[in-house]
């Protein structure tokens, strides 16, 4: 009976297996696709569209737009219990378009790129979600759900989408992400909350009439003064960081509009509402001593990621089995030219990509990062797959570089098997699930009720639609 248990579990496993090895080409000719449309977030409309058509003819039904959000969806293969969840992101970065060479070389020169590759987050969403299905086609009961889940990068708009209440019936949910080593995540990140300032003022001629103006721009560096000296005040595990976004148009022209972009960060989400309320009363107390009026408006407000221990450590197990990501020779070249030299004796370990890290079991502090992963995390148990895709980190152009080549690739189909075998193995073992849940109502309590950081702000599309326009193309 033992034998026919573990032959029929292995059996399972090489269904969703076999169709990963099968579909090399596929997921790497997606994933490339979306590395080279690059669109940025709120207005991701060819790369929605080229993972729901790969859904759909897999036999998913996709509702589009949801949220309000015209590039959000969920696509749906199943039915009943246990109601599995996947997240797919695909909204590239600004300033980092980079075409797949080893030298710096922008596609669109300023334009947009994935240098924190969400054409693989998408993409082993995807694989991962058509996998599991093939598995429930077979005849098992329950439901696989994937989330499109649009403008990560500054927009936030997981929390418009958890505030719908659409994940209100998911037991639980994986998300992934590429890195710079093989492990499930561990380090905390920090609540996040984007907000933008715009001062008011009254133009005049700044050369014979000052007298009659009232500074926009004066507003908006008065501001930044009082909150860099609250930097000193504040708790040293916060994050402050602004942008000038409109000063003006002219020196000689007193500024009747200006524009400040700040994030404020901190591990603790009422920590981080507190150091709202500072900023928006240095705003406030900016615009009267300058004679100018301010509103502000939201762009993101983010929780940090709540961990689940249980969830972690079977996705770790997992990860083990699928294994680290291996390189070719050709491969292994091309990561040490994009590190800074081809040259083969230069000392560039290149172990992060074969090793699978040890797991954690507490949670570390890890500083200013922040995800909108964790607004889902507050109403649903979550964990996240991480896999190396190269060893220098996001957010730069070698990343953007290195993720739309085969070495993204591999690092994605990892994550995507790892995500696979995790679902299969709670799909089969409904202790577990219910162990997960324990653990996420130990934390939340089993009458949490879930409120967006930042209210009822609705999605902030036109901000970022007017500024996808003005980017180069």
């Amino acid at each position: 009976m033992i034998k026919t248990l573990l032959a029929l579990a292995i059996l399972v496993a090489n269904i969703g297996m076999e169709w990963f090895k099968s579909q090399f080409d596929t997921y790497d000719k997606m994933q490339k696709c979306l590395h080279e449309l690059a669109e940025p977030g709120y207005v991701e409309h060819k790369s929605a569209e080229l993972i729901i058509k790969h859904l759909e003819e897999h036999g998913f039904k996709v509702e589009r737009g949801v949220a309000n959000i015209p590039t959000a969806f969920v696509a749906t293969f199943g039915e009943g219990k246990p109601v599995m969840g996947v997240l797919a992101e695909y909204d590239a970065l600004p300033g980092l378009s980079q075409d797949t060479t080893a030298c710096f070389n922008p596609r669109i020169a300023g334009g947009y790129g994935h240098g924190c590759g969400h054409n693989l987050i998408g993409t082993a969403a995807v694989s991962a979600a058509v996998a599991v299905s093939k598995w429930l086609a077979e005849g098992h009961k329950g439901t696989i759900k994937l989330f499109g889940c649009p403008a990560e990068e500054g927009g936030g708009g997981k929390t418009y989408m958890v505030r719908e209440g659409l994940f209100d019936d998911v037991d639980c949910a994986i998300s992934y992400h590429p890195t710079s080593c093989n492990q499930i995540l561990h380090t905390s990140q920090s609540a996040k909350i984007g907000v933008l300032f715009n001062f008011i003022g009254k133009s005049s001629h700044a050369g014979s009439t000052p007298h009659n103006g009232r500074s926009a721009l004066d507003g908006v560096e008065a501001m930044n003064f009082m909150m860099n000296l609250n930097r000193e005040h504040i708790h040293q595990d916060c994050r402050v960081h602004y942008i000038i976004t409109d000063g003006g148009e002219a020196p000689n022209i007193v500024p009747d509009k200006a524009q400040v972009y700040y994030y404020l960060r901190h591990p603790n989400s009422e920590v981080a509402k507190e150091l709202l309320k500072r900023t928006i009363a240095a705003a406030e107390g900016a615009a009267m001593g300058t004679g100018t009026a301010v509103k502000y408006e939201f762009l993101s407000g983010t929780y940090s990621i709540l961990r689940n221990n249980t969830l972690a450590k079977i996705a770790h197990r997992n990860l083990v089995k699928v294994g680290g990501v291996k390189l070719t020779d050709a491969e292994k070249e091309y990561v040490r030219a994009l590190n800074g030299g081809a040259d083969k004796n230069r000392p560039i370990d290149l172990t992060p990509f074969e090793r699978v890290e040890p797991f954690v079991e507490s949670w570390v502090y890890g500083g200013g990062s922040s995800d909108d992963t964790g607004d889902v995390s507050q109403v649903v148990p979550l964990c996240r797959v991480e896999t190396c895709a190269n060893i220098i980190g996001i957010h730069t152009w070698q990343f953007s570089s290195i993720v739309g080549t085969s070495i993204g690739t591999k690092a994605m189909l990892n994550a995507a098997k790892t995500i696979y075998l995790t679902l299969i193995e709670l799909y089969q073992k409904p202790k577990e699930l219910q162990k997960i849940r324990e653990e996420w109502e130990s934390v939340q309590g089993k009458d949490y009720k879930y409120e967006s950081i930042i209210g009822n702000a609705p999605p902030a599309l036109e901000y970022f639609r007017k500024k996808a326009e003005s980017a180069p193309r």
